[in-house]
């Protein structure tokens, strides 16, 4: 699919794909603004003062521009036409899908001294009679001529409802999300101003308030907005991603390198033809290591971002690597006879932003999240390695002392990484010659396919209910023993000294920190099950900080849940026929609904009994809410955005006090005292 889903991510793509033609123009040096809005109606408004999308008719179609842009795939002036020598969105296939996948899309065109208008219902031509999608259409091909506006105006926008019997209910774009989009291109594209608008109510939204975007929008009587220009580029970009103490400043290496690829082009009878022809990439990379131990790579093709990287970063890589062995040689901190360094020691610390440019890339998907264009392997690899060797041969101004810096600095990481490989085999060695059982305490099931599920449980009372409670047969149970270590502050050994810890990596048995292997994990799902309180929230949190830290690939692969065991039980004492003789509810809010719900029938009850925990539940009550796979309610534990988890956890679990009480102080009015647990 075009989009990649139907739910909210599908629709960031939709507004992607526009607003990346907007930044089209801009690449082109023929834009200077853009404006996005989102209206409270659930439309999304994308304005640029561009050039326009021609309005003129296309002679072998004889369909205005706009028309044959928005309707035809491949239609657009970026398929060997030459319109653009960079672009990252695609007129013809961005802009034609998400014309498909609206019912109402309007078009403006300021061009000509005239403003030219046309409207769409699901990629349809034709013409609304009022506002909305809703309203009254008429199929009707042609551009409508409207306002006069000055002659050297110029510019376009798009305004579409997405159409909502194709996205999933609850699907909407967030702001976050539209303010980190438009801060990146602003330092991608300098000099471009870029604006955004939520007109929409203002909405409680945990992920919203957690994005530093969010947060440091202006709010108005109208909604958020937030505007970005930057005008130090990616040099800037780096320098804001790394907040570290620098080893280096920021080093800038730029280039450019040409070849020839095979395209389809539109030939005199509207055939794509395959053509060669021969390309230009522009290569402009941006990088500083500091003290730290964390990587940050972004990637960028004509500005869009490339989520999982491609044959740009696939040559960044192998060219940091090549450049850096050889330069330990050179200074004789690589001996021969030892190994040498891998990608592992030489990204530590770095903070990098890739960023090229050049006509009809080939991406993998529409998405766009992997470049697949072979000649920028080759070409960014020898880019970065000239121009690095540079810089650390010390041919570059004042670069001798950062340079003997970053190569001291890989030469520790390498030995730290060797030194941990020897100690994993050590490790090893001990446990064959020792006992590779796992902890007595585990409660194990007998099977291990696609069904098998580990609850780790809260406390010996609890365990002893869910053992008659669970499905023996793709059910295991590890019980703790109350608050286990927060890790978030503790070291690396403290954490493997803690018992609790401990045994949970075991028993998943799939390792730890960069080690651990998704594959080998001996149970499809693991399941937090503690008690609905306030001691039970700090436990999950204290069991996802372990996860999230040492085994973040199987968080990662949607694999960890929390169970959501009842708050209340009601006992009826006359059930009507059909009607459950135990009804529970899982917040207090729920609790008034129903009491007041079985008021209004007339039926009687006893008086609600509150769970304090899991123990005062019996196997039938346990197995009914919390564990049977046909009557449960799981949470599943996602990571939407890794950068902004790490700053949560980060400020929620870690050692600096300070950050953590002005969060607390600043939502606190924000809390319902009635959902304190006292």
């Amino acid at each position: 699919m075009y989009v990649g889903s139907t739910d909210g991510r599908g629709l960031a793509q939709c507004l992607g794909e526009i607003f990346d033609n907007a930044v089209d123009e801009a690449l082109a040096g023929a834009c200077t603004r853009i404006d996005v809005t989102l209206h409270a109606d659930g439309s999304a408004e994308v304005c640029d003062n561009g050039r326009g999308i021609p309005v003129d008719n296309e002679p072998r179609t004889g369909l205005p521009g706009v028309e044959l842009i928005m309707t035809r795939l491949h239609a657009g002036g970026k398929f060997g036409g030459g319109s653009y020598t960079a672009s990252g969105g695609l007129h013809g296939v961005g802009a034609s899908v998400v014309n498909a996948l609206s019912a109402r899309l309007d078009v403006w065109v300021e061009k000509a001294g005239y403003e030219w208008s046309m409207s769409f219902r699901r990629g349809i031509p034709g013409r609304f009679d009022g506002d909305g999608p809703a309203a009254p259409f008429t199929l009707r091909s042609g551009l409508d001529k409207g306002r006069k506006v000055a002659r050297t105006a110029t510019g376009t926008r798009v305004r579409f409802w997405p159409d909502r019997q194709i996205f999933v209910p609850g699907a909407d774009w967030r702001f976050s999300w539209l303010a980190q989009l438009a801060r990146q291109t602003a330092y991608l594209v300098p000099g471009l101003t870029i604006t955004v608008r939520d007109e929409r109510p203002a909405r409680a939204d945990a992920d919203e308030a957690a994005d530093a975007d969010a947060v440091a929008a202006t709010d108005g009587p109208a909604g958020r907005s937030a505007e970005f220009r930057f005008a130090g580029g990616i040099s800037e970009f780096c320098a804001h991603l790394s907040p570290g103490e620098p080893v280096t400043d920021v080093l800038r290496i730029a280039g450019s390198g040409r070849f020839t690829e095979t395209v389809p082009v539109l030939d005199d009878a509207g055939h794509l033809t395959p053509t060669e022809v021969e390309r230009q990439l522009d290569v402009d990379v941006a990088l500083r290591w500091d003290a730290g131990y964390d990587t940050t790579v972004r990637s960028f093709v004509n500005v869009i971002p490339t989520a999982k990287g491609g044959t740009h970063v696939t040559g960044f890589e192998r060219a940091l690597v090549r450049t850096l062995n050889e330069q330990l040689k050179a200074a004789r901190l690589l001996k021969a006879g030892e190994d040498p360094v891998i990608k592992e020691d030489v990204l530590e610390g770095l903070t990098a932003i890739i960023s090229v440019r050049l006509p009809e890339p080939q991406f993998e998907g529409q998405t766009k999240e992997v470049l697949g264009t072979p000649a920028a392997s080759k070409i960014v690899s020898q880019i970065l390695a000239a121009e690095l060797g540079n810089f650390l041969e010390g041919r570059v101004r004042g670069s001798k002392a950062q340079a003997r810096a970053v190569l001291d600095k890989v030469v520790s990481a390498a030995k730290t990484r060797i030194a941990a490989r020897e100690h994993r085999e050590n490790q090893r060695r001990k446990s064959a010659l020792a006992t590779s059982a796992l902890p007595a305490k585990l409660v194990d099931c007998r099977s291990a396919d696609d069904r098998s599920e580990l609850f780790i449980v809260e406390g010996d009372s609890a365990l002893g209910t869910a053992k008659n409670a669970r499905d023996s047969e793709f059910q295991a149970l590890l019980p703790i023993r109350g608050k286990i270590l927060n890790v978030q502050k503790a070291s690396l050994s403290d954490m493997l000294k803690n018992a609790e810890c401990a045994a949970i990596i075991q028993v998943i048995g799939a390792g730890s920190g960069s080690a651990f292997d998704l594959d080998s994990a001996r149970y499809q799902r693991v399941i937090f099950m503690a008690d609905a309180d306030v001691d039970g929230a700090h436990i999950r949190t204290l069991l996802l900080t372990l996860f999230y830290r040492y085994m973040r690939p199987i968080v990662a692969a949607g694999r960890v849940f929390a169970a959501v065991p009842p708050l209340h039980r009601i006992e009826l004492t006359s059930p009507r026929k059909g009607q459950a003789k135990y009804l529970y509810t899982y917040s207090d809010a729920e609790l008034s609904r129903t009491l007041l719900e079985l008021e209004r029938k007339g039926q009687r009850f006893k008086d609600p009994q509150r769970y304090k925990g899991l123990g005062e539940m019996d196997a039938h009550q346990l197995a009914e809410t919390t564990m049977d796979p046909r009557r449960r309610v799981l949470r599943r534990i996602r990571v939407e955005d890794a950068q902004a988890a790490d700053s949560m956890f980060d400020l929620l679990m870690g050692t600096d006090v300070g950050p953590r009480r002005e969060f607390i102080a600043a939502g606190a009015t924000e809390l319902d005292p009635s959902r304190i647990d006292a």
